[in-house]
């Protein structure tokens, strides 16, 4: 069976900022093994983070197999907090309950009217997470309807393949 990491727990470590995509401004940082052992899971992992003295932001521990998992670091936190690929930084984070989910109002709106609410918080909490987070990145209005309307397509796309 599984073990879910426990909400609330706190970590941090130091690690180099390494571009995890050639051509694109794609950062990300290893996490350290004894803290992906002590997480207990090889699973993603939902996190409020901190790189040096940032903002608190939302990301995943994402695993990339062997029991190893990276946590990406925005463009928008490597520019507040002046760091670039090669600088070591260090990273603070909560493990969050994946099952606490605050849902944006526009998007119930739209879950509503479509009548898909309750097939969008059947979707695995990864899923719905990576979706909430998208739409809450969201700068221009545009774009923050557009991943509301993708998150709307991932419900309905559950329906289906409930039914």
């Amino acid at each position: 069976m599984k073990r879910s990491p426990a909400a609330g727990r706190q970590l941090s470590f130091e690690a180099k900022l390494e571009n995890w995509e050639k051509g694109m401004d794609y950062c990300a940082v290893p996490v350290p093994a004894k803290i992906t052992q002590s997480l207990g899971t090889k699973s993603a992992v939902l996190v409020m983070a901190r790189v040096n003295d940032s903002e608190p932001f939302k990301v995943s521990l994402f695993p990339i197999g062997g029991g190893k998992h990276y946590i990406r670091i925005k463009a928008k936190v490597r520019k507040e907090t002046k760091t670039k690929t090669g600088d070591r930084v260090r990273i603070r984070f909560t493990v969050l309950d994946r099952a606490d989910v605050t849902y944006p109002k526009d998007l119930l709106s739209a879950l509503k009217s479509e009548r898909v609410t309750e097939d969008f918080k059947s979707l695995p909490p990864g899923e719905q997470n990576f979706i909430l987070r998208r739409i809450d990145d969201a700068v221009k209005p545009e774009t923050r309807e557009k991943r509301i309307q993708e998150g709307v397509e991932a419900a309905h796309r559950r329906r289906e393949k409930r039914a």
